[in-house]
């Protein structure tokens, strides 16, 4: 249940506003023989108007590809990219909207993302969010599931994430952490008697920058799964691979 609420919230983030309001002309003109005005930015929202070409209006924000605008009317909707592909300033221009480059995805301050993958031979769903301290290092906290035939597990993680070459197209990374696993077995036949312990690993990743804010990302891990009692004979070592993808602020 966690894992679900914190994925809805991602989703959420990766849909709000990609670029300010002072980075888009105000005012422009239509210039398509129409524009189609939705509810929501999105093609399930429902269009409840359409403004012919001519009228102006005034670009309020932006989400990924989808465009908060006002008639001049007042109206609020959203249009996508396509419908504004050929929209004029006042002085006639066509306009060119930025999008995001290689140059912004490594001045990046903030990163959240979700990835899939396999735990130790269970499915794993994991999101995380890391914070930049500069090109080169990073703070990172996840929260990841896996559910297996014998059990279940929840981690929570945070660590250090490595970036040595942030500018290459394939960037490779190394991060260190530690956390604590969460384990509760699938089956009543046998109760284990450690189902919280500390951990520690480390992983090896690349990123690259695919397109607008959004991020591939491709993670193997290794875990030392310490057990709580003396003997280090008792720690397990689990392996995990992951990938995903991830928007970037």
């Amino acid at each position: 249940m966690y894992i679900r609420l914190t994925v809805m919230l991602i989703l959420q983030l990766i849909s709000v506003n990609v670029y300010s309001a002072s980075e888009l002309l105000q005012q422009v003109k239509i210039a398509d023989p129409y524009i189609e005005m939705h509810t929501g930015p999105g093609g399930g929202y429902p269009v409840f108007h359409v403004i012919e070409r001519g009228a102006l209006i005034e670009i309020i924000r932006r989400r990924t590809n989808w465009f908060k605008v006002r008639s001049i009317k007042g109206r609020e909707g959203w249009v996508h990219y396509d419908q504004l592909s050929k929209t004029l300033s006042a002085n006639g221009e066509v306009i060119k909207f930025t999008e995001a480059t290689q140059e912004d995805f490594i001045e990046r301050e903030w990163e959240l993302g979700a990835l899939v993958g396999d735990f130790g031979g269970a499915p794993s769903l994991s999101v995380y969010g890391d914070y930049l301290f500069n090109q080169n290092f990073a703070t990172e906290a996840s929260i990841s599931q896996s559910i297996g035939d014998v059990s279940s597990s929840i981690l929570l993680k945070i660590a250090l994430v490595m970036q040595p070459f942030p500018d290459w197209e394939y960037s490779p990374y190394f991060l260190m952490g530690t956390g604590i696993i969460d384990v509760k077995p699938s089956a009543t036949t046998i109760q284990p008697v450690d189902q919280t312990n500390q951990f520690s690993t480390i992983s090896l990743g690349v990123r690259t920058h695919l397109t607008q804010k959004i991020i591939l990302r491709l993670e193997y891990s290794q875990y030392v799964v310490f057990s709580s009692t003396k003997d280090n004979d008792n720690n397990e070592e689990i392996n995990e691979w992951k990938a995903g993808f991830a928007v970037f602020f």
